[in-house]
């Protein structure tokens, strides 16, 4: 056996592990464990964990028996909650934001990980101190059980749920590094995540009181269970998307940069259909299930899908060889609109064929088919209007693409804001359906609402079809343009 094989069998089982773990792992949990920050939050919480303890026993052997673990069990997560969604999130937010600022993102990207093994390595390290300082209060939380007030089922899901809420909010950190690269909007942006972490906080802190002082009462709920599988796939679903958006604008131009969001987003609903078709199923073949499924999903589409449209024109040369029509996970902003397009139209479709299935003859089942239609129609229309808007002309004045979402902001603005004006000038109700067709506020209403005096709905499904037949042509039109743009932008 030759020398190194010999050393490398003589090395600890720590050397060796670190061998094979990303190397960017090792040095942040050595960096990390290094710092003042972790041993004055680490002290001070186990500080503040040892206080209570001592509170509760005297509170105990003072009071008799009280049902007290479900407060004490609060008192032990705000410690950990602090730090949780607070100190690790934004340490892992100044970690990417110091790289960036330093210019030492070039060294990293010059060790050849990538973005995405790079981001999951700072990923990791700050999990892992969150560990650590979990590590630390479980016995604390555990001590609460034997005070009473509280069971087993309420620990482990609040503690399953603040998992969630951490990887969900130090995900939040580390794109929100990515998102300026001027020094205002890095500053704009430090102050827009502190204001986002003390809100995570206050929102992280208010559901564990809830459910902890809520206890058994509330697991008896169905609709509980349903919060909390929904809770955690949103949490888990957005921390997933947000990862891929953050290793995308750290990869360069040359690169399948949008694969990672795009496969993301398009699992997410996927994931997302099946998980609304099994609460439709269990809640009875509801309509109602059905129709907020079908307006949140495409809201959630339009918020994407605005940063997906307004992707630059073309793609690099050595990806144009393999793109064909239906490529739509490569680079692109005629390939992101198709893209968003085909979601939005399949969402709707998905919805109304389970709105479909439950109709048991009632007219005021047709406003909820038409409002998960209508729900896909107005962000189709003002997106391909956007484009048309800012792209169709040959300067490039309002090409970029801060500038198309600059423009759908404001479409969508005027469109919600002109028609009940109009209705005013020519003395018609502002609720008028005619004057609101194209109204992505009030219109979308409309849709959904039932007129009891007519006995029919408040929109008529020619209205609905002249929706989608503008949506159409203007969808057509903004390919199109976006087609002939990208063809001259390889041509140049």
């Amino acid at each position: 056996m030759s020398a190194p094989v010999e050393s490398m069998a003589r090395a600890p089982l720590s050397e060796r592990l670190g061998d094979r773990i990303n190397p960017l792992v090792v040095k942040e949990i050595r960096q990390g464990l290094r710092t003042r920050v972790f041993w004055v939050c680490f002290g001070l919480m186990l500080l503040a964990c040892v206080l209570l303890s001592l509170t509760a026993y005297a509170d105990v052997r003072d009071g008799g028996y009280r049902a007290r673990g479900g407060f004490y069990f609060f008192t032990y997560f705000v410690c950990l909650g602090l730090v949780h969604f607070f100190v690790i999130p934004y340490s892992a937010f100044r970690s990417l934001a110091r790289e960036r600022e330093d210019e030492t993102w070039v060294l990293l990207a010059l060790t050849g990980l990538g973005p995405r093994r790079i981001l999951r390595g700072k990923m990791t390290s700050f999990l892992a101190q969150a560990g650590l300082y979990a590590s630390a209060v479980g016995p604390f939380l555990l001590f609460s059980y034997y005070l009473n007030g509280i069971d087993l089922p309420t620990i482990l899901i609040i503690l399953a749920l603040g998992g969630a809420w951490l990887v969900f909010l130090t995900v939040l950190g580390v794109c929100s590094a990515t998102l300026a690269d001027g020094r205002l909007g890095r500053a704009f942006v430090h102050f827009l995540v502190l204001g986002m972490l003390a809100s995570g906080v206050v929102m992280g802190l208010s559901a564990a009181f809830g459910l902890s002082e809520g206890g058994s009462r509330l697991m008896r709920e169905r609709e509980l269970t349903y919060m909390i599988g929904i809770s955690l796939w949103l949490m888990l679903g957005y921390g997933w998307l947000l990862f891929e958006v953050a290793a995308a604008r750290l990869s360069l131009i040359t690169e399948n940069y949008s694969l990672g969001p795009r496969r993301a987003l398009v699992a997410q609903m996927l994931i997302s259909a099946v998980v609304v078709g099994m609460i439709w199923w269990k809640q009875g073949f509801e309509r109602q299930v059905v129709a907020v499924a079908g307006v949140a999903g495409c809201l959630h589409l339009t918020l994407v899908g605005l940063f997906v449209i307004s992707d630059v024109d073309g793609q690099a040369r050595a990806l144009r060889a393999k793109t064909r029509a239906w490529s739509l996970l490569r680079p692109g902003a005629v390939r992101g609109f198709r893209l968003m397009v085909l979601l939005l139209v399949g969402w709707s479709f998905f919805c109304w064929l389970l709105g479909h299935n439950s109709v048991d003859g009632r007219t005021n089942d047709r406003s909820m088919l038409y409002v998960t239609v209508a729900a896909a129609a107005y962000p189709v229309l003002y997106f391909a209007v956007a484009l048309l808007v800012a792209r169709m002309p040959r300067s490039d004045r309002l090409a970029s693409p801060t500038a198309v979402r600059i423009v759908f902001a404001a479409l969508a603005g005027l469109a919600s804001v002109i028609p009940p004006i109009l209705a005013l000038l020519v003395d018609e109700p502002s609720d008028n359906g005619l004057i609101n067709l194209l109204n992505p506020v009030v219109g979308l209403v409309d849709f959904g609402s039932y007129d009891y005096a007519l006995g029919q709905p408040k929109m008529t499904v020619e209205l609905l079809f002249f929706l989608c037949g503008v949506a159409a042509l203007a969808a057509f039109g903004a390919d199109r343009a976006l087609v002939e743009r990208e063809r001259r932008v390889h041509a140049s």
